[in-house]
């Protein structure tokens, strides 16, 4: 029979997998990689060939993800062994694996001085190493890969050879001979040392306190150690990152656990092949504060290459790892590059001769009671298809402003692009056309592209460049449209999208949604928020004490004579805008009121990241245990209905007076905030719910809402694949439904 298997198949050891179980089970034939997966001719008795096909699903590597198996009957031929084939090639392929943390079997060899590749940064073999970030063209193969550049020796070319060889066919396959080399850079470029001498100068300076930029697998990474302050202070002065919390790389699980608190479904997750950073309960003192200032959590990864993890062990403390980008850019990928932008930042730079074919950065993962809450998807997870069936292939995705993932349907599937990013920068703006490109190049041709209907967004005009068919979404209905397809779920379903910002179909800003699906095209606003003006429009996402300006106009008609860091006169301007309408825009956004309640509370005026307020207000709640929600009242006059959040904000300024707890607050505001959406999703009676949109990235809010829906007797959805916020955006434009013609 000719067996075909769909999926993420190539380059992760399948074919000599299927070598070795034909030999185990007596079937002749040969096997071969095609533009579309994996085919195999297999002769044998019926029993042997059930067997087979069975355990090509039971038995595939652990990196493999099968899609689909199909057989056909062909005639016999004369055949006395199983071979393996040479790549055929054709049209793109269906998946393309992502790229894969480091093995337990290439850290034994890295660690063993009697090993040909002892603590050699770039061994890996079929079970993993880079795959996404090193892809240039389809097959997978190495000629189409950035390691065309490299001859490999005898040594790793009988091993490539070898179907018994763990690194038969590892198209990145290198030892210190032949492969990609380390070498050790002042800031002006100058080289200081190579190879190993390179890694342990680089460790002396991370010893000495200083910020050393790292060559990493997707982009450049700046580390420091993570248990000194003056190094972690130093790191946040030179990039202008006074609060958003960093990232933390530890060696291995013993490590982390000396550090966070690490329940079953956070372990699996660090160490899974894609070894995300997983958020983790902060336990002990074993790192700097400034770490994760306000937080009780820690973001820690394990080592996801061979170069992590020689860098941690000689280490001998946690690392902080982060971006090495420029403000609101993506992460450097070329040398030059970075010793350009990075310049500033590092004292040293730790680089490598292997190109990068495109930034794929760290991505970041919560771990809630039902399962994982995708924050950032990137390394690990892209560009591995969301699977939904009967979508029509062929549609670009270009995503929203923020946060921009793009993406691409395939058939009974979509994939999404590794994380972009905000769109606010042109070298930002340059990457996701890249990527774009990049899904066509390797997943097909679109026939049609879809946009948020936003015509001011960056990605807007990369639609329009593409010069296809348009099809714009309503923002928020798009993020509906995306949880809806993660969970497989047919209308109706009542849709909760809750974020910063998204254009409504009035043209105003809308944010606080509750909108009833009725299949991929359309949908009725049945609720929102009650929406209060917002002074400043855009600045406030950065500027919460205008939030709480806006909710106080609202609630009373005029603003106080002082408040937050505003002064007088500017109070006084503010009051004049209001009163005649100029730039006030109202929104609905929930993301807006978690801004204003931080800011009402005194907590923030000003944030110098995005999301900082909704955070912090999070962050103050943890731990804190059950309590009763602040009211809200739902006019019902609609539509839509109105949500009122004023009771709320009447009965925090009652508690804030009367010195209750700032923790109790703001747990009293997240289970009000729930009661809340229980209450419209009663009302409106559409049993499946889906919660979506940046304010579910919120753990709190997000766990509170499952159990009160569920508790009711209604069904919630929630994203487990995607970010439940615009780096999932992408995948309900992605499913929605051409316009009739």
């Amino acid at each position: 029979m000719r067996v075909s298997v769909e999926g993420a198949v190539q380059g992760v050891g399948f074919r000599p997998f299927v070598y070795r179980l034909a030999r185990r089970l007596g079937i002749t034939g040969l096997v071969w990689n095609t533009s579309g997966g994996v085919v195999i001719e297999a002769q044998g008795t019926e029993e042997d060939l059930a067997a087979f096909v069975r355990c090509l699903r039971e038995e595939k590597p652990g990196p493999a993800v099968i899609s689909g198996v199909s057989t056909v009957a062909v005639p016999p031929l004369s055949e006395t062994g199983f071979h393996i084939a040479p790549s055929s090639d054709g049209a793109p392929a269906t998946l393309v694996t992502p790229d894969i943390a480091v093995c337990p079997e290439c850290i034994r060899e890295l660690m063993d001085p009697s090993d040909r590749r002892h603590r050699y940064p770039f061994i890996n073999c079929t079970n993993c190493g880079p795959r996404f970030s090193i892809l240039l063209a389809l097959p997978y193969d190495r000629p189409n890969t950035t390691m065309r550049g490299f001859t490999m020796c005898s040594d790793c070319a009988s091993e490539y050879q070898d179907p018994m060889d763990r690194r038969f066919h590892a198209q990145p396959v290198a030892c210190p001979v032949c492969g990609p080399r380390l070498r050790l850079l002042d800031p002006e470029g100058g080289e200081l040392s190579r190879d190993d001498n390179a890694l342990e100068d680089a460790v002396t300076e991370l010893r000495r306190g200083g910020v050393v930029a790292l060559k990493g697998l997707g982009g450049f990474q700046l580390l420091v150690r993570a248990d000194s302050d003056a190094a972690v202070n130093l790191l946040r002065q030179r990039k202008r990152r006074p609060a958003k919390p960093l990232a933390l790389l530890v060696k291995g699980i013993g490590e982390a656990e000396a550090l966070c608190s690490i329940n079953t479904g956070e372990r699996e997750l660090l160490l899974s092949s894609a070894a995300p950073i997983t958020l983790l309960t902060r336990r002990g003192s074993g790192v700097s504060a400034g770490v994760a200032p306000d937080s009780p959590w820690l973001g820690v990864m394990l080592p996801a290459t061979p170069l992590h993890y020689l860098l941690a062990s000689d280490a001998g403390f946690p690392l902080v790892a982060t971006s090495g980008n420029a403000s609101g850019e993506p992460i450097c990928t070329d040398n030059h590059e970075a010793l350009t932008k990075l310049g500033g930042v590092a004292d040293l730079f730790l680089v490598h001769d292997r190109p990068i074919a495109r930034q794929v950065d760290d991505s970041v993962v919560a771990w809630l009671p039902d399962g994982p809450l995708m924050i950032r998807r990137a390394r690990g997870y892209a560009p591995l298809p969301i699977t939904v069936k009967g979508v029509t292939a062929g549609t670009l995705a270009v995503g929203g402003h923020l946060a921009n993932t793009g993406a691409i349907s395939i058939r009974d599937g979509v994939i999404l692009s590794q994380h972009i990013g905000d769109l606010e920068t042109l070298a930002s703006v340059q990457t996701h056309r890249r990527a774009l490109t990049d899904l066509q190049t390797l997943f097909g041709r679109a026939s049609r592209v879809v946009r948020d209907m936003h015509p001011d967004y960056a990605s807007t005009e990369s639609a329009e460049k593409t010069g296809l068919p348009e099809t714009t979404i309503q923002h928020h209905h798009a993020h509906i449209l995306g949880c809806m397809a993660e969970n497989g779920t047919a209308a109706p379903v009542l849709g909760v999208a809750w974020d910063g910002v998204g254009l409504g179909t009035d043209n105003s800003a809308w944010g606080g949604e509750f909108l009833l699906v009725g299949d991929s095209t359309g949908f009725e606003r049945v609720a929102c928020l009650r929406p209060f003006p917002v002074p400043g429009g855009d600045a406030a996402a950065l500027e919460p004490r205008r939030s709480a300006l806006g909710l106080l106009w609202a609630m009373n008609g005029y603003l106080p004579p002082s408040f937050s860091s505003f002064s007088d006169p500017e109070l006084k301007v503010i009051g004049r805008m209001m009163e005649r309408g100029v730039n006030t825009p109202p929104t609905t956004s929930a993301g807006r009121l978690f801004d204003g309640v931080t800011a009402l509370l005194g907590l923030r005026g000003v944030c110098s990241f995005k999301g900082e307020a909704p955070v912090l207000l999070e962050n103050l709640a943890h731990g804190t245990g059950e309590e009763k929600g602040y009211p809200m009242s739902l006019r019902k006059q609609g539509p839509p209905m109105i949500l009122d959040w004023e009771p709320m904000l009447n009965a925090i300024s009652a508690d804030a007076q009367n010195a209750v707890p700032i923790a109790v607050i703001s747990r009293r505001f997240h289970e009000g905030l729930s009661d809340g959406i229980l209450m419209v999703a009663r009302e409106v009676g559409a049993k499946q719910v889906a919660i979506t949109g940046g304010c579910f990235t919120n753990r709190l809010l997000t766990e509170l809402t499952i159990a009160k829906l569920r508790a009711d007797g209604f069904t919630p959805l929630r994203h487990h694949l995607v970010p439940p916020g615009d780096g999932g955006i992408a995948l309900g434009q992605a499913v929605v439904e051409p316009p009739a013609l």
